[in-house]
């Protein structure tokens, strides 16, 4: 495997992985900040800068920005998150550089002129209503926030129309001054590239970032309870959550296998039961939201009113025996699907240099595939019955519902149940 990293002077690390038989390259700047980074006052800016940062520099227009990378079939995106912020580009092998050329001017040239700050905001308002009409959003966000109240990590990373309106580009300036500085900053690439080139042009595009680490975000601190919010749908919405391991955790591994065991497929313990054999749901999984130090792994499902009640004994009836009589052959599908879906990251481009990335900026180093892999076969049958006693048996439980509630079960049952 032909990965590769070297360090920029301002300390930004360049992280490749050689793809010789591919036509294309994936290429992105992953920033080690996202709306964890977020003081109150500043709810929403990690996502408002991702929006500006398009929206032109001194050298190009909003416009422009879209025009170059489309005149040569090329596509640029980004994502905020809770901990990172990335900015993607794809591009055929001779427009590689282009696409350095394009990342570099967004995130260390953007002029965040303020007519384009009013209109984005605009966007972004659009966007959290649309979050809002979203039931199975919001019944997540809704969860999130119980789990991890008062801090940023259970604010939405959108924001609030309230907060969103309140920012300008002085404070998205400063927030970027703050946080976009070469060692919090990963630019990884895989594809039809060569290392050594690569690095020579990624020198030459970035090396006017400072070389200054993004502030270090509070540890999470674990709440739970619950919210229901009167929706007038066609179904209710529910999710049953508790804290569980982070991904540096030594059971995070044990954690994927027991979601994928509990509710990650068609062959899933809550899919056959809940689903298939009962017909109370069409939409049912398992859910682990994991972060440095802390995680939350829960259930969400989504059935019609009149269902609701019986849906909610099955379910959390499954949860509160699954550690009793976890079986071998859940456990091997389990870990049958995480390996083949690692496997498979490998033979996309994108996905190797998101993967890439996020290992360096997780663990300071890239974590073989083979490491990944034995670590993923490690996790037997009693690890997965332990990892659940321990997190379904007397965790605090975290339950959000939208939509019709009149036949939603109260918190203090459903609790008893894992008492």
């Amino acid at each position: 495997m032909s990965v590769r990293v070297s360090s920029l002077d301002n300390g930004m690390r360049v992280i490749t992985h050689e793809m010789p038989h591919l036509h294309t390259a994936s290429i992105g700047v992953w920033v080690n900040a996202g709306a964890r980074s977020e003081e109150h006052s500043q709810h929403g800016i990690s996502h408002m800068l991702e929006h500006l940062a398009f929206k032109g520099t001194r050298r190009r227009s909003a416009q422009a920005i879209a025009e170059e990378i489309e005149a040569v079939g090329g596509d640029m995106n980004a994502a905020t998150g809770m901990e990172t912020t990335g900015y993607f580009a794809r591009v055929l092998k001779e427009d590689v550089a282009l696409a350095l050329d394009l990342l570099s001017d967004i995130l260390l040239d953007p002029v965040f002129d303020p007519s384009e700050l009013e209109r984005e905001r605009q966007v972004i308002i659009q966007e959290i209503g649309a979050a809002l009409d979203a039931p199975d959003d919001l019944v997540f966000e809704m969860a999130q926030e119980l789990a991890y109240p008062e801090q940023p990590l259970g604010r939405s990373i959108l924001g609030t129309s309230a907060s969103v309106s309140s920012i300008t580009a002085g404070c998205v300036a400063e927030y970027r001054d703050r946080h976009y500085g070469g060692p919090a900053m990963v630019l990884s690439a895989a594809g039809a590239l060569d290392h050594d080139s690569f690095v020579a042009i990624a020198a030459e595009k970035f090396g006017a970032l400072k070389p200054s680490n993004a502030p270090q975000w509070l540890a999470g601190n674990y709440g739970g309870g619950h919210a229901f919010a009167e929706r007038p749908l066609e179904q209710t919405h529910l999710v049953l959550a508790v804290e569980a391991p982070g991904y540096t955790a030594d059971k995070f591994y044990a954690l994927q296998v027991l979601s994928s065991a509990l509710g990650g497929g068609m062959s899933s313990r809550l899919f056959q039961e809940v689903r298939e054999k009962r017909g109370l749901c069409y939409s049912i999984g398992s859910f682990s939201s994991c972060f440095v130090d802390t995680g939350m792994f829960g259930v969400y499902a989504a059935t019609s009113p009149e269902l609701t009640e019986e849906l909610t004994a099955v379910l959390t009836g499954e949860l509160a025996h699954f550690a009793e009589n976890v079986r071998e052959d859940e456990v091997d599908r389990a870990r049958a699907q995480l390996k083949a879906g690692l496997l498979m990251g490998l033979e996309s481009s994108a996905m190797r240099a998101d993967q890439l990335a996020r290992q360096l900026l997780a663990f300071d180093r890239i974590v073989p595939i083979d490491e990944v892999t034995a670590r993923v076969e490690a996790v037997d049958r009693a690890a997965v019955s332990d990892l659940a006693g321990e997190l379904l048996s007397g965790g605090t439980l975290t339950y959000s519902a939208v939509g019709n509630i009149n036949n939603v079960a109260s918190y203090d049952r459903i609790a008893a149940q894992f008492a």
